[in-house]
């Protein structure tokens, strides 16, 4: 993980000088910010600032002032109610700014969620830092058989090795490339064409704000078992930062989200069936062979 020095300057002045403020604020995220939690090699995940807590959704919800003298398990019903039914607005009411730091696939990917304000740095205006994403060996793994976007078994051995250094090799070497193209004393190509030449492995940053509501959509689906390792990585480290900062919001987005698993309108039917005795076999279920396996594994079976 890797601060520029004018940002570790920055952090620092941030630290030196507090802020006191009559917006309610929470302490356990207030420690976190400004703080880099490192991911991957060298990328990082830090809140720069947010605003609103579990009040504000409970505020939102009711449209009421203030916290009055409500019991904090009266809160915690009604946050628990609104994502049981899948209300959005209250949670729309809170909102969250973090600095990422990440290898541009993993960038792309991530762009694809488009309910959160970007901005990204410039390789138009600024040099990329010599910076690229190398897989750990343990996650290096061949094609999956029956996943066309998903891993298979790990890639061990000579195989492996090679690997690594192809995209140890190619990152470096387009690098190199991309310098000479810079330097003017060579051909001083502008910024915005000799970024062409750098492998997607390579590291970009970015300020991302986005709502509660938006980011437990984004970690829902990230967060998960099935999310791609290096961007999973990412939604396990900001999972942190949310539970600091609306941990009865997040307890709920635990429960039904993130640790709940969803049954089509047949699957139910055939549980039900199962549950008043009756053998019920894949063939005739109506249900695909893949559906029918998803279904056995939620129920443990």
């Amino acid at each position: 993980m890797t601060l520029s020095i004018e940002q570790q300057a920055e952090i620092a002045a941030a630290r030196a000088n507090p802020s006191t403020t009559l917006r309610p604020s929470v302490a356990a995220l207030d420690a976190m910010l400004f703080t880099a939690i490192p991911v991957l090699d060298h990328g990082f995940i830090r809140v720069v600032d947010y605003m609103g807590d579990d009040a504000a959704v409970v505020q939102a919800a009711r449209v009421s002032y203030g916290r009055g003298t409500r019991k904090t398990t009266e809160d915690e019903g009604l946050i628990r109610y609104l994502m049981r039914h899948y209300h959005s607005t209250p949670f729309e009411m809170c909102e969250i700014k973090y600095h990422v730091k990440l290898p541009i696939f993993v960038a792309r990917q991530w762009i694809r969620h488009r309910t959160a304000n970007v901005n990204e740095y410039s390789a138009r205006y600024s040099i990329l830092d010599k910076e690229f994403y190398i897989p750990a060996p343990e996650n290096l793994a061949v094609q999956s058989a029956d996943n066309r976007q998903g891993r298979g078994a790990v890639l061990e051995g000579d195989a492996a090795a090679e690997v690594l250094n192809i995209l140890r090799r190619d990152a470096e070497q387009t690098y190199a490339n991309y310098e000479d193209m810079l330097d003017e004393s060579k051909y001083g190509l502008a910024r915005e064409l000799a970024r062409m030449n750098l492998t997607l492995n390579t590291y970009t940053q970015w300020y991302w704000k986005t709502d509660l509501h938006n980011l437990f959509h984004f970690l829902r689906l990230r967060a998960d078992a099935h999310a791609q390792y290096e961007i999973r990585v990412y939604a396990e480290a900001m999972l942190e930062t949310v539970k600091a900062w609306v941990p009865l919001s997040f307890g709920a987005f635990s429960d039904y989200r993130l640790g709940a698993v969803t049954f089509s309108a047949k699957m139910l039917d055939i549980i039900k069936r199962m549950l008043a005795g009756e053998q019920v076999v894949q063939p005739g279920s109506g249900l695909s062979k893949r559906e029918w396996n998803e279904m056995m594994a939620s129920l443990g079976r």
